[in-house]
């Protein structure tokens, strides 16, 4: 008996060690800090026959993201227990999977801020269109920005937020303003005709006091009385107070318009991205974000909180205003080295899986920082809704 103890606890100060223990979750794609390729953009898509497809960008001083960016592709047929990697695409960034009327698309940008673009597979994701023109895949030409967020449907119409990277301030924040896409339902998501998109909100020095950074990676939400907004990350780095921004998208998607002195709205981990979806059974909304628990703000009270990614929770609201802790469901003591970030997610019956770019212990050093990750982990929560 005593042997069997032995080896055992030998066995997880190894597992240690290697950095194999102590990762949550179910390993979907591992990249070291000593690379200089960092795992970003997560997201996830359930195909008609079950199976779960992740993906992922690469970005960090190694990676070609401002040139020819790699996004990787992986698929599970065992409910995100294993994960096999199926293609790699040249030219793709800041995407998110999804499935609409049948056909699988990969939505997202060219390069940092590059053209907006999607891509098309016909197999389930081994192989992918190539965006050539307006007429292929090739949708907005210019500076574009964006992350794995949410496409909905509402009014006949398919929604997505975007944001606009050529403001004149050519800085992180500065240079964003945001808007929304949409398109018919029944027209073809591959030609930029199909899709409109309404004006272009900018970059305000002014707002939140001289406070604000920018607004980023953007939701496309209904409210329970059946407007469409976009509800937008939002950098001020003045408190640890989090916020969003509640941007209103006129029925026909084309006027985009924000009230400073209301649109501001109390947000947890509204500094950095996080992903809104409702739930018509509970007949809530719901998100995972980086929520700051009370006592790392009182250990880390001059932090800007958009680097605060250590915990990662789960909340619901009736309303989008006041949101409800349910339950935390990634976290871990360090700020420095370890973050739960970019959350994508699905409902799936009476539970949630969900993607996360994790920053964690391997072995070798882990993580570059909070930041720089380098894992993509799966994740279950069981029950949801009883939380």
């Amino acid at each position: 008996m005593r042997k069997t103890l032995v080896a055992s606890w030998f066995l997880l100060v190894c597992l240690f060690q290697w950095g194999i223990a102590q990762v949550p979750g179910s390993k979907v794609a591992y990249s070291p800090a000593s690379s200089g390729l960092y795992i970003g953009s997560p997201s996830i898509c359930r195909l008609a026959n079950g199976d779960y497809l992740a993906s992922h960008d690469l970005f960090g001083p190694q990676s070609k993201e401002f040139e020819s960016p790699v996004s990787c592709i992986y698929r599970s047929t065992d409910k995100g227990k294993t994960w096999t990697q199926i293609s790699t695409i040249n030219g793709q960034f800041w995407s998110k999977l999804f499935v609409h009327q049948g056909n699988l698309y990969f939505l997202g940008t060219s390069k940092h801020h590059g053209n907006t673009i999607i891509r098309k597979s016909l197999d389930n994701g081994q192989t992918w269109t190539t965006p050539t023109d307006g007429d292929n895949g090739l949708l907005l030409a210019g500076e574009y920005h964006c992350a794995p967020v949410p496409l909905i449907e509402h009014n006949g119409r398919l929604w997505r937020a975007m944001e606009d990277a050529m403001g004149p301030i050519k800085k992180w924040g500065k240079r964003y303003g945001a808007f929304m896409m949409s398109m018919p339902l029944d027209a073809d998501p591959m030609k930029a005709s199909s899709w409109s998109h309404s004006n272009v909100l900018r970059y305000d020095s002014t707002l939140l006091g001289g406070n604000f950074g920018g607004w980023i990676e953007g939701n496309a939400v209904v409210t329970p009385q059946g407007e469409l907004l976009d509800i937008l990350r939002v950098d001020d780095k003045s408190t640890l107070e989090e916020k969003a921004a509640f941007v209103h998208i006129s029925a026909d998607g084309k006027n985009a318009t924000f009230d400073p002195a209301k649109d501001f709205v109390n947000f947890p981990g509204g500094s950095k991205k996080f992903t809104i979806r409702f739930d018509p059974k509970s007949k809530r909304y719901w998100t995972l974000a980086n929520y700051i628990p009370q006592e790392i703000k009182e250990a880390n009270p001059k932090r800007n909180p958009a680097s605060i990614r250590n915990t990662q929770a789960l909340f619901s609201s009736k309303d989008l205003v006041n949101w409800e802790l349910r339950e935390i469901v990634l976290q871990h003591p360090d700020v420095l080295k370890h973050g739960f970030q970019y959350v994508d997610w699905l409902f799936e019956g009476r539970h949630i899986v969900f993607l996360s770019r994790t920053a964690y212990d391997d072995g070798v050093g882990g993580a570059h920082n909070n930041h720089d990750a380098n894992y993509l982990t799966f994740h279950r929560i069981k029950k949801f809704r009883k939380k």
